[in-house]
């Protein structure tokens, strides 16, 4: 049985963080043009019938995380090759996180350090961190919440402060219909909502369980409109055109802000807000992987953080170039990361719905 261990405010904090993560380096919703915001509305809905399902399957059995779940309801053999395959996606999204986070630094900071060695020291310091345990990551995501929110929301302020939004660039709505809003939804339920799968090992950890419910929508709710707002935001300043070829629309948005005067290095201040997203949800990822291991294997979560780290960082590159990590990222596997966010949740549910008796007595 799991020890109680974390507060909700810690977890609403954690998800709202969570989700930041990457997902403001990117236009997300790109191919629908102006009508980026309505696919990620709809996407965003179907990421709260999922934090529904998340939410549903914890409280049916609210003592057991995600691996202990799968062990328990699908017997001990499948449970084990689901959970291995749990940690193997958990492990592929933190190497993803990792390459971000060096490209980033070397575009935008350090451009004449070699990207290994960036990396290196990045997973140095998130491995250091998920050595501590899921408490750790907590706690340091309730300390940089109103870090993190009061940034984002001067960006927003300071963007339209300084006009670089022209609305006109939302219209026509539905200029080619809804099949390029269609064609994008999964992947951006995939990428970031689908993704709040990984909280299914956190939830057992945290105090009150039984009202888990009311914080975590409202958390996901909350964290859904920031996104479409910033997403959208990108799009009404770059334009179609731009937005497309930007590698960091976020960033060159404040590039502009510089342009126009209003402060200097703003993209220096709002790239470490960013390292900050990117670093707790490559942590999170990490923390999910190694707890995975730990309920498999029987193994001491501290002895599995040093060889997983080795796994995500050789991991990290897979691609050899960067254009290559965001089309395989964003375009080629989010449809194949949706097994993991919604088909095996789902088929868990039902089997708890079902099978009041468990395959495997762990």
């Amino acid at each position: 049985m799991n020890k109680p261990t974390i507060e909700v405010p810690e977890l609403v904090s954690t998800i709202i963080l969570f989700e930041f993560g990457s997902t403001t380096l990117f236009m997300i919703g790109s191919k629908a043009k102006q009508d980026a915001w309505l696919a990620m509305s709809i996407a965003a809905s179907i990421g709260l019938v999922l934090a529904l399902l998340y939410l549903a399957i914890n409280y049916r059995d609210p003592e057991r995380d995600l691996f202990e779940l799968c062990r328990f309801y699908f017997g001990k053999w499948v449970g084990m090759v689901i959970g291995l395959s749990f940690v193997m996606y958990f492990a592929y999204e933190a190497s993803r996180l990792l390459r971000d986070m060096g490209e980033l630094t070397g575009l935008v900071l350090l451009n004449r350090t070699p990207l290994i060695i960036i990396m290196l020291l990045s997973i140095i310091v998130v491995g250091n961190t998920v050595r501590y345990g899921t408490r750790v990551l907590f706690l340091t995501c309730l300390a940089l919440f109103p870090i993190m929110i009061i940034s984002y929301l001067f960006l927003g302020s300071m963007t339209i402060g300084t006009k670089l939004i022209e609305y006109e660039q939302i219209l026509p709505i539905l200029e080619k219909g809804w099949k390029p809003i269609l064609e994008v939804v999964p992947g951006i339920v995939a990428f970031p909502f689908g993704q709040l799968v990984l909280f299914l090992v956190f939830f057992p950890l945290v105090k009150e369980r039984r009202r888990l419910r009311k914080p975590v929508l409202l958390s996901f709710i909350f964290i859904s409109i920031i996104l479409i707002a910033i997403n959208e935001m990108n799009f009404l300043v770059l334009g179609p055109h731009l937005v497309d070829k930007s590698t960091i629309p976020l960033l060159q948005v404040i590039q502009l802000m510089e342009i126009v005067d209003v402060f200097e290095r703003m993209d220096v201040l709002f790239v470490l807000i960013l390292f900050m997203g990117i670093g707790i949800k490559m942590a999170a990822f990490f923390v999910g992987a190694v707890t995975g291991l730990q309920k498999i294997t029987g193994i001491g979560l501290k002895k599995w953080v040093v060889p997983l780290g080795g796994a995500i960082f050789a991991a990290s590159f897979i691609s050899p170039n960067y254009t290559h990590h965001m089309w395989l990222g964003l375009e080629k596997l989010p449809r194949l990361f949706l097994i993991f966010q919604i088909a095996i949740p789902l088929f868990l549910y039902l089997v708890m719905l079902v099978r009041r008796k468990p395959l495997y007595k762990s």
